[in-house]
C-alpha cells in the first residue's frame, strides 16, 4: 500500500491524481507543470518554467521526506526540443554528479500549454 503526498508548497493536482506517492523507500512525483505556487501563474520563458517545475518537484520530494539529491530518475516533457539547451542550463543547477538517470522527450502539447513538465523518482 502506498502513501499519498499532499503539500501546499506545490500546485494542487488539476485532475484525478495526487501530487505524488510513497511506496516503501521510493517517492514518485506526478508530472509537475511550471505553475508558481505563490501566485498560481505560469511564467513565460523556458528558463522560468524549468525553474518553476523543478521547484514544484523539490517541494513534493521534501514533503515526502526526500530531496533533490536523492532523485534517481527524471522524465522531462518539452513542447519544443529547440528549448533543450536552455532547459538543461536550468536543470543542471538542481543536480550534482552523479546525475540521476533521465528521459527527455518532445510532446505535441502539455496541459495549460506549458513548455515543460517534469516528474521524478527518488529515494526517501
Amino acid at each position: 500500500m502506498s502513501d499519498i503526498i499532499k503539500t501546499d508548497k506545490a500546485p494542487a493536482a488539476i485532475g484525478p491524481y495526487s501530487q505524488g506517492t510513497i511506496l516503501g523507500n521510493l517517492v514518485f512525483t506526478s508530472g509537475q507543470l511550471p505553475i508558481v505556487t505563490a501566485t498560481g501563474v505560469m511564467p513565460e520563458t523556458i528558463e522560468e518554467q524549468a525553474k518553476a517545475s523543478l521547484e514544484n518537484v523539490k517541494a513534493i520530494l521534501e514533503a515526502a521526506g526526500s530531496s533533490m539529491s536523492k532523485v534517481m530518475k527524471t522524465t522531462v516533457f518539452l513542447s519544443d526540443m529547440n528549448n533543450f539547451a536552455a532547459f538543461n542550463a536550468v536543470y543542471s543547477t538542481y543536480f550534482a554528479e552523479p546525475f540521476p538517470a533521465r528521459s527527455c522527450v518532445q510532446v505535441a502539447r502539455l496541459p495549460k500549454d506549458a513548455l515543460v513538465e517534469i516528474e521524478a523518482i527518488a529515494e526517501r
